[in-house]
């Protein structure tokens, strides 16, 4: 629970969900999955080295070339072996892993042509599988590296293996073309596929979180079923003891060293009775009460906490109740419609003006305030995980979920959500009316 302040200085208490998204364990590669593909790798290297030598029959360095596959072959064979299978690296091992892994390639295409090499854009593949999965600054260490080796595959004293009769010259020129294909090449793979799967990554992380307030709101709306079956649990013992004791009371109620304690018991017994009858009352004594919801109890049911707090909350019901759609009661709507008002009453000056209209078609709640209302660049991303829904100085900030997570949950209950400025923050929620009606159970029953 945390204490906000609004803006005549009131003070009040809002609960957050803690939710803790696990950023650095997604960091973590899998060990069997860098051993496959060094098993791949060291497949390939040995084939390619097996055809150019005894089929192709060209000039090469079958003992420096087997001392290089061999090395690879033997470091993932002691790993296959040294850790489980649901092993998981660290950066730093995966990093001395992964450049282990350039090192060794490099090696295998100095000695065999360099840049001449068609293989050589393969020392691209470290670094590709490094900025997909590992902190950024081992990444930038391993491109860094990467664009050296290449460099001093340039260099290389070793002719390509070919024809013994025919001499293969590559130009200078063509070796500046062939460094700078490779490196334009290793650089723009490695920063799209970080940034792609940063963004997945972020998704992924905020979905968890999604689910897991969907999961908080979904117990807090059975607590009234679990509260109806204790108290339908505890009532049969609880008559038993209420029985025995007014036996005890009419054979020991004469009896000085027992009546006290007698009626005592028996008192508390009574008081135990009604507060298993009050938790019945608020539970699911009328279960279709309880789960049936019109649309304007689920619109009082939100605004209600965020009454009273120097913001005034208006409630405008263009279409009246006459007609209104009942549904079953949702958490993801109940949560989802919260957040934004709450999120309106934060950023307002003065008013929060909350509009409801239904027709044969369709169910439209739009939620409008008069603060200062999206910035541009916010307003472009709005509904994008950890994006702050709005700025303002006197605010701390967080990561930027709740609006995500409120969009996603009304979007998963079939809403369409939308976004502007008039000149404060507008949003507007639609639903077509047959899903907010009692008989859809996939709507309110989500998962």
């Amino acid at each position: 629970m945390r204490a906000q302040k609004n803006g005549d200085g009131k003070e009040r208490a809002v609960v957050t969900a803690e939710i803790q998204v696990p950023h650095q364990s997604s960091r973590r590669l899998r060990l069997q999955t860098l051993v496959w593909l060094r098993w791949l790798a060291v497949g390939g290297q040995a084939m390619t080295v097996i055809i150019v030598a005894f089929w192709l029959q060209f000039p090469l360095p079958l003992l420096a070339a087997g001392l290089l596959i061999g090395s690879l072959a033997a470091a993932n064979f002691y790993l296959a072996v040294r850790y489980p299978a649901t092993h998981r690296l660290e950066p730093p091992a995966a990093f001395a892993l992964l450049g282990f892994d350039l090192v060794q390639l490099s090696a295998l295409l100095f000695i065999t042509g360099g840049l001449a090499n068609p293989f050589a854009p393969l020392v691209c593949v470290p670094v590709i599988i490094s900025f997909a999965s590992q902190p950024i600054r081992y990444s930038m260490i391993l491109l860094l590296a990467a664009i050296a080796a290449t460099t001093a595959l340039a260099f290389s004293p070793f002719s390509l293996p070919w024809y013994s009769d025919r001499a293969v010259s590559v130009h200078v020129v063509m070796l500046l073309g062939v460094w700078c294909a490779i490196a334009s090449t290793t650089a723009f793979a490695a920063f799209y596929v970080h940034r792609v799967s940063s963004e997945a990554r972020q998704l992924g992380d905020a979905l968890t979180a999604t689910e897991l307030v969907l999961q908080r709101e979904q117990h807090l709306s059975q607590l009234d079923g679990l509260a109806a079956a204790a108290a339908h649990e505890l009532g049969t013992p609880l008559a038993t003891i209420s029985v025995v004791a007014k036996e005890m009371e009419r054979e020991l109620g004469d009896d000085e060293r027992f009546r006290e304690d007698v009626q005592l018991l028996r008192s508390q017994s009574e008081r135990c009775r009604d507060i298993l009858r009050r938790l019945t009352t608020l539970s699911s004594g009328d279960e279709a009460h309880m789960r049936l919801l019109p649309l304007s109890s689920l619109i009082e049911e939100v605004m209600a906490p965020h009454r009273e707090f120097g913001i005034k909350l208006l409630l405008v019901e263009k279409t009246g109740r006459a007609g209104e759609p009942v549904g079953l009661r949702n958490p993801g709507i109940l949560y989802g419609l919260g957040n934004l008002i709450e999120n309106a009453v934060d950023y307002a000056r003065e008013k929060v003006t909350v509009t409801v209209e239904h027709n044969p078609q369709e169910v439209i709640v739009v939620i409008e305030d008069d603060g200062e209302g999206y910035t541009p660049d916010i307003l472009a991303r709005i509904g994008e995980p950890y994006v702050t829904s709005r700025q303002r100085d006197d605010t701390a900030g967080g990561l930027g979920l709740g609006l995500f997570i409120a969009k996603t949950l009304l979007e998963r209950s079939g809403a369409r959500l939308s976004f502007e400025n008039q000149p404060g923050a507008r949003v507007r929620v639609a639903w077509p009316r047959a899903l907010m009606e009692a008989g859809n159970k996939t709507l309110y029953h989500p998962g």
